[in-house]
Order: C-alpha cells, then sequence, then structure tokens
C-alpha cells in the first residue's frame, strides 16, 4: 500500500483569512488540495490573557486544561465567509455558536471530512470536535464557513430570524457566521433513537472551556436542532444544558477564537 503524502505547511493563497464579498451566480466545483495541509494551532486558537470580566459570573478559577489538535478538513468540505448574500445585501450578522453530535466515532467523522467531496450535497464539516476523551479536534479555522446547518435559521433573542443564503442552489443557513462544534457521540447513540446515555464529564469540562475562549454571549449559543429548518434534526440528544452552562460560568471569557474574517482590503 502506497504511503500517505506528509502533511505540508499551507500557504496563505490556499486558506487566506480574508472574507469573500460575496458569492458567485454559479459558482465552480470545490477544489480539493493534492496533498495534505497543515495549520498551526495558531490558526485556531490565539493564546489571549484578556479576561472579558464584565461577562464572568463566576469567580472561581478552574485549571482544567484539555488536549489540543489540529486535523483540517479536505479544503472542498469548507468555504469562506461572506460579507453579502447572494442577492448583494449585508450577511453580516454576530456570530454564534451551534452544538451538534457526531451520531458515530469522532475518528469516522474526522475521515469523512478529510475526505474531498466536490459535490455541493456531500460536503460537511464543524469547525471543531470533541472526543469523549476531551481531546478538542480543530478541523476548520474560525475565519471559515463550516458546512454543519443546512437549512436553518437563528431567532435572536429579541426575535429576529437571522440567515444567509450563499449558493443560489441551496436555501439560506446560519453557516456564514456560526461556530460549530460536535461532541463525539457514545457508542450506544450510534442509531436514531432520541436519547443514549450522554457525553462525558471530560466532554462538558471541554466544551465550556472552548465556548469561553470566544467569547459568545450565552444568548448566542444554540443547538443544532433549534436552528434545523427540516425538522429533523435532534442533535446534540441528552445534552445537559444544566451542567454545561454552570461549568461554562466557571471560566474567564476570552476572544483567543476569533469568529469570523478579515475584509479582502485587510487581509
Amino acid at each position: 500500500m502506497p504511503s500517505l503524502p506528509s502533511p505540508t505547511p499551507a500557504s496563505a493563497s490556499e486558506v487566506p483569512f480574508s472574507c469573500m464579498l460575496q458569492p458567485v451566480p454559479n459558482p465552480p466545483p470545490a477544489r480539493s488540495s493534492p496533498t495534505p495541509i497543515q495549520l498551526p494551532l495558531s490558526r485556531f486558537r490565539q493564546s489571549n490573557p484578556v479576561d472579558l470580566a464584565s461577562t464572568r459570573t463566576d469567580s472561581r478559577s478552574p485549571s482544567y486544561t484539555p488536549r489540543e489538535e489540529v486535523q483540517l478538513a479536505d479544503l472542498t468540505n469548507f468555504g469562506d465567509r461572506y460579507l453579502r448574500d447572494v442577492h448583494g445585501r449585508s450577511a453580516v450578522h454576530d456570530p454564534i455558536v451551534v452544538l451538534h453530535e457526531t451520531v458515530g466515532s469522532g475518528q469516522s467523522a474526522v475521515n469523512y471530512f478529510q475526505t474531498p467531496h466536490p459535490r455541493d450535497e456531500d460536503q460537511v464539516s464543524y469547525h471543531t470536535l470533541i472526543r469523549e476523551d476531551g481531546t478538542v479536534t480543530y478541523l476548520v479555522p474560525p475565519d471559515k464557513r463550516a458546512y454543519g446547518a443546512g437549512d436553518s435559521v437563528f431567532r435572536s433573542a429579541t426575535g429576529t430570524e437571522e440567515a444567509v443564503q450563499t449558493n443560489p442552489n441551496f436555501p439560506p443557513s446560519v453557516n456564514n457566521f456560526a461556530y460549530h462544534i460536535s461532541l463525539e457521540t457514545p457508542a450506544d447513540g450510534d442509531n436514531n433513537n432520541t436519547t443514549h446515555s450522554g457525553y462525558t464529564d471530560a466532554q462538558y469540562q471541554s466544551l465550556a472551556w472552548l465556548i469561553a475562549k470566544t467569547g459568545i454571549p450565552d444568548s448566542r449559543i444554540t443547538m443544532h436542532k433549534t436552528v434545523d429548518r427540516s425538522g429533523q434534526r435532534m442533535d446534540p440528544r441528552s445534552f445537559n444544558s444544566q451542567l454545561f452552562l454552570t461549568l461554562l460560568k466557571t471560566y474567564p471569557k476570552t476572544r483567543e477564537i476569533s469568529i469570523g474574517c478579515l475584509p479582502p482590503e485587510t487581509a
């Protein structure tokens, strides 16, 4: 069996930081990388000691730090964020966090994301995966658009419906302003049942640790089943929201993970 090519450092032209202005009417087929691309951890999370004290509600300072790794998805499975939608209207919204589960092993999800999928219908990804042991696996840079929720809308605290259409052949979604995080599903959840045994303590700790580093307000943290417009999504099943929010309050909110991209003229 021939050996796979070693990951190579990515150039700015392969995974640039900049936004795109507006989707083209007939987008070209997605392009895969001929060799695996390697991005540094700093592309996914910047070390930033600034504590957004005004958003912190618990004086405790947990010492928990999860293991982190980078497993970049294939270029066909994520795309650019846009400043305007397909109709030329503003596509800028405050970021949200969307929670998912893998409904399968974490490694099977990584394998799928790292497989080239030139057809739009097959493309899917999260920004980050949290494995059962709490390992944080970064898949798509936060300045890029992961394909985590197809036909979806976010309803803000004021009742405003937020969604952006970036492809004329598909309905609007939250992907243009979302940060998608998935929890690895336990073995007994690899099915279509409405519940399973739940997630590990390490996963909840890593999830709280991770989301705190986005600085996202609690009111803009949501779930796939909540934003989904098809009514078919159930994830994340058996999620303990009370436990998660309790843990989230113990972590200082920072902006180590910046969800968004730079305008082309400043990138």
